[in-house]
Parts: structure tokens; C-alpha cells; sequence
């Protein structure tokens, strides 16, 4: 059965469309059931909105979580739809999140480290500044916070484990096999899987992350894993998912999972 746990939509502020044209797209492809997980609002700050372009409105959250629920509803009997948000992680304001989070009936929770010292993991400028010796430990750095994210308990999914490389694929030749290693140990002793997500394709390193030597070493750790496009318009819903299947099964994978009512859900390969 096909699944896909990481979907975007209008709310916030870089994907196309509705939330129900994702859910009509999964259908299309043939996928059994479909995670909603749109970015979360940023809690901490005391702005309703203050980076439109990245997040939701926290004003819009519960919005949100009905909208979907609503959809959950209406579709029950053609896909299933789950209820799931992506979600920052902020080692500072973890109880917070977690606080926000339990007041709704999420299936799973994607927890991402899209920050590493208040600068987007995605920002070319990093590197540029970064004098070379210092790589290896922003690198280290990113893969604690991963491990603190494992370790906290709120997320049922880790979110694309090596983003860092999208617009910098010189990332992956960084020598920190240590810092990945506990990451990964780390996640192994939780309760969370890692998602092999496609969205990489559209990034400067092109490919998914992780990388496969990551995803070696994680079945090698034991390390769940799943699946998400990571889709910011509905074309890209269960993008290589096949592909996906037949490289984890080469890798010695045997099963995946996807999680209803924060509950894990093996899917054999």
C-alpha cells in the first residue's frame, strides 16, 4: 500500500493550492493514505504571522486542524487522510510546541531541524562566511539537534535528516561520521522514523534524503523509516515512491511504516 506522510499546502506561504487538492491528487496516484502536514506556526514569537512566507499564522492552526479533519471525513471510505503538521524544532521551546501539539488529535507529528544558530539550514551564505575548519563543527552541531529532537519525544517522524546538503552538496563529504552515528543511535532509541524524502530532487544536491550511505548506517542501527514527498503542489504527491520502495529493499530494508493515532503502522516492502 502506498503512503505519503509529508504534504503542503496554501497556508503556509510556498506551496500551491488546497489542502484538498493533495488529498484528490493521492487518489489519483493510487496512494492509500495521505498525510497532511503543513508547517506549523512559530509559537514562541509573540507575532501572530512574523514569516508568512515560511509558516502558517498560529490564528490559522486550529483552522487547520479542522479543515483536515473535515476532509478526513469526507473522503473516509476512498484514502485515508491523517491529521500531522510539520514541525520546528527548538530545543528551548520544545515544551511549548509540545504543550501546543497535544491540545489536537494528530496522527504524527514531522519533527525538522530547519535552523542551526538562527540561520536557516538552508542558507548558501553559511558556508561562504564559515571558515573551512569550522564546517566539520556546524555539521556536528546539526546532527545534536536531530538527536535532541529524537530524544524529546514529540515527533513520531524526523524530517528530511541531511536537508542541509540542498543547496550546499559539498555537506555530505563533510567528515562527521561520529555526530551522524549518535544521531542515529539516538533515533533508533525512540520511538520516531526517519523519512526518505523525495523533495531533495528540487534542491541544488538533487537525489533524497538521507543519502544512502545514511540509510545503510540507520538499518544498521536499527532506525524505522518512511516515506514523504515533502509536496509543495499536488504533481508532486507520492513522487518516486516506487523508486524509493526498490532502493530501500537493495539497501535490506523489509518493511517501512506510517503512524495513525501516534501509533506505528508496518507497511512490508
Amino acid at each position: 500500500m502506498k503512503f505519503d506522510l509529508h504534504t503542503h499546502h496554501f497556508r503556509c506561504g510556498h506551496a500551491d493550492d488546497t489542502i484538498e487538492a493533495y488529498i484528490q491528487a493521492a487518489i489519483k496516484e493510487g496512494i492509500g493514505v495521505i498525510g497532511i502536514s503543513d508547517h506549523s506556526p512559530y509559537f514562541a514569537n509573540e507575532d501572530d504571522h512574523p514569516l508568512p512566507g515560511n509558516a502558517m499564522a498560529k490564528s490559522e492552526f486550529a483552522h487547520y486542524v479542522d479543515e483536515v479533519l473535515r476532509l478526513k471525513a469526507k473522503y473516509e471510505g476512498r484514502i485515508d487522510v491523517l491529521l500531522g503538521v510539520e514541525s520546528d524544532f527548538f530545543p528551548e521551546h520544545a515544551e511549548l510546541y509540545r504543550g501546543m501539539y497535544d491540545q489536537y488529535p494528530f496522527d504524527y507529528i514531522i519533527g525538522s531541524v530547519h535552523q542551526t544558530r538562527g540561520v536557516s539550514i538552508f542558507n548558501r551564505s553559511r558556508w561562504k562566511k564559515l571558515a573551512a575548519d569550522r564546517h566539520a563543527d556546524e555539521k556536528r552541531h546539526y546532527y545534536e539537534l536531530i538527536g535532541l529532537s529524537a530524544q524529546s519525544g514529540i515527533f513520531q517522524v524526523l524530517g528530511h535528516i541531511d536537508a542541509m546538503k540542498g543547496y550546499y552538496p559539498a555537506f555530505s563529504d563533510i567528515p562527521a561520521d561520529d555526530a551522524i552515528d549518535e544521531a542515529l543511535k539516538l533515533i533508533a532509541d525512540s520511538s520516531a522514523a526517519i523519512e526518505i524524502n523525495t523533495s531533495g530532487k528540487t534542491k541544488d544536491c538533487g537525489g533524497w534524503y538521507p543519502s544512502d550511505t545514511i540509510l545503510e548506517r540507520a538499518l544498521h542501527f536499527g532506525v524505522k523509516v518512511t516515506f514523504g514527498s515533502d509536496a509543495h503542489k499536488p504533481g508532486r504527491v507520492g513522487d518516486e515512491w516506487e523508486q524509493v520502495a526498490k532502493r530501500l529493499k537493495e539497501i535490506g530494508f523489509t518493511e517501512w511504516y506510517y503512524f495513525k493515532q501516534k501509533q506505528p503502522v508496518k507497511v512490508p516492502l
